[in-house]
Parts: C-alpha cells; sequence; structure tokens
C-alpha cells in the first residue's frame, strides 16, 4: 500500500472487479496502492499489475483477508484477465 513497504500475500478469489488477498497483516479500508500477481492465460504466465483500493479486511481462520478493488485496469490487463475467468 502507498507509503508502505511491499506485502507478500495470497489470491484466493479473482474476479472482474477485484482480487480477495490474504495477507499476514491487516490492511486499512479506504488505503489505496499496486497489487501483483500472475495468472495462468492459455497455458502462458500474464504478469498483472493493477492499481487496487482496500474495500474490505477481516479476521478470519487466524489471517487476514483483505478485498481489493481494481481501479481503472488498462486494455490489455482487462482481456488477459476476462480470459483467465472463462
Amino acid at each position: 500500500m502507498e507509503g508502505q513497504a511491499p506485502v507478500q500475500g495470497r489470491t484466493s478469489d479473482v474476479g472482474t472487479n477485484g482480487v480477495c488477498m490474504t495477507v499476514p497483516h491487516p490492511l486499512q479500508t479506504g488505503q489505496t496502492g499496486q497489487a501483483g500477481f500472475d495468472l495462468l492465460v492459455d497455458g502462458h504466465p500474464f504478469a498483472l499489475h493493477a492499481r487496487v483500493k482496500v474495500m474490505y479486511c477481516i479476521f478470519s481462520n487466524g489471517e487476514f483477508k483483505a478485498g481489493l478493488q481494481f481501479m481503472h485496469l488498462d486494455l490489455n490487463s482487462m482481456s488477459q484477465l476476462s480470459r483467465f475467468l472463462r
């Protein structure tokens, strides 16, 4: 997130509007920053990097789950994400 060191997380759900990530520490709702993760599209890796906004962060099963909304995905990223989700 902006103004903080990078945080490693694990994706648990990816959709057209955003991603849910499991993170080691809570994130503040409304924070913005950059997120990046790889998608396997038609057998090839695609590195998706997006500006995101934290929509929620909950503590569940001993870990924090943060819902990140994509902000202004570029056309190529939208296309690759759509192909990944079909």
